[in-house]
């Protein structure tokens, strides 16, 4: 069985190597607020920037035909080619900056122009600096698997209180997710939802994750899931009352910059491929488990369902679809898919590391000495 992994696993981290390689070698963009600064302050670009935009308000949903006239029409694609020399065309944000609605605001005011996948748009996030040795450095955050005695979430919660920016973000979303504001509203969804997004965007992966993607010993299976579902306080941030529709959902997803956001780099990153050693479409470990904890702390927050199973769903269902069932299955199942891929990525890492492991074990049998 281990041979047989390793067989698998060796030729992933080659591939992963020189992902990472080509990674670095690539050209820095600026963000897109300081790409429009710097567009503002030339007046050819600022005059195109100007004329865009008033093409996309015009046009409602940012579609040109619904420009009246010919030659808005022109005006409106001369607008757009001239762009694309300058460097708003290619920036990016980046997640948990200080002015990150304001990026987002202006990267969506530039390519929703451009975007024609309403399930698959562009991330307009940078990608994560590091691949490979993102193996290594989460091992320690996934815990050892199931089968071990320990309850790793339990562990992981009190790793969080000993460390200070672990436990000052956790305390600053628990509060806002567990305040009753009235009789009829468990808690402001909205203040709960920003100090999930704070705890995941400021806290260290070695203890967000830890609690996020615990494992749980098969002797405390049913306690430690429901510990583990109960991390993000779902009765405020993830259920209603009612489920909603999922492509309703989706809609009101899209009205909400940071939403729209995460869900695209969501489905950018963590696109399923059976034919791929990992399972993941671009083999990004890092940039996947990244984006799906970036979901959590919208309106489309995935969470664990009840069950000592590891299964991850959205809060939503197609029920009252009418003609739109099929659009709304495809969805859903992307939905779930997607979401199902970062805890295979945590099994790929313990799996890694284990072979890593007796790497050095059998290297260390074969040359004592040189250990010595």
């Amino acid at each position: 069985m281990i041979l047989a992994a390793l067989y698998v696993l060796l030729p992933l981290l080659d591939v992963l190597s020189y992902a990472e390689e080509n990674l670095r070698a690539g050209v820095t963009r600026l963000d897109c607020v300081r790409a429009s600064e710097q567009c503002l302050k030339e007046q050819a670009c600022s005059s195109k920037y100007r004329t865009m935009r008033q093409c996309v308000a015009g046009g409602k949903e940012s579609n040109f035909s619904m420009v009246a006239g010919l030659e808005a029409k022109d005006e409106c694609r001369s607008a757009m080619d001239a762009l694309k020399q300058s460097p708003l065309y290619n920036c990016r944000c980046k997640r948990g900056m200080k002015k990150e609605k304001n990026c987002l605001r202006i990267y969506w005011g530039i390519y929703q122009t451009l975007q024609g996948n309403d399930f698959l748009e562009d991330s307009p996030y940078e990608p994560v600096n590091s691949r490979l040795s993102d193996i290594f450095r989460l091992a320690p955050i996934i815990g050892e698997p199931a089968v071990a005695r320990d309850n790793n979430c339990l562990n992981a919660a009190k790793a969080c209180n000993l460390n200070d920016t672990c436990k000052k973000y956790r305390s600053s979303y628990i509060s806002p997710c567990t305040s009753r504001v009235s009789t009829a509203e468990v808690c402001n969804k909205r203040k709960c939802h920003k100090a999930l997004r704070q705890f995941f965007d400021k806290v260290p992966p070695k203890h967000s994750y830890g609690m996020l993607f615990c494992s749980c010993p098969l002797s405390d299976q049913t306690a430690c899931s429901e510990r583990r579902r109960q991390t993000i306080v779902p009765a405020c941030s993830y259920e209603e009352k009612q489920k909603p529709n999922c492509l309703e959902l989706q809609a009101s997803c899209k009205t909400n910059y940071i939403c729209r956001s995460r869900l695209a780099d969501f489905f950018v990153n963590c696109q399923p491929e059976p034919r791929s050693l990992s399972g993941c479409l671009k083999e990004n470990y890092a940039d996947c488990l990244l984006a799906y904890s970036g979901l959590i702390g919208t309106v489309m927050t995935p969470n664990y369902l009840r069950s000592p199973k590891i299964s991850v769903s959205p809060f939503c269902d197609c029920s009252n679809s009418g003609n739109n069932k099929d659009e709304c299955d495809k969805f859903t199942e992307l939905c779930i898919r997607s979401s199902d891929l970062p805890f295979k990525i945590n099994l790929r890492i313990r799996e890694s590391v284990l072979i890593h492991s007796l790497r050095n074990n059998s290297h260390r049998m074969r040359h004592p000495v040189a250990n010595k």
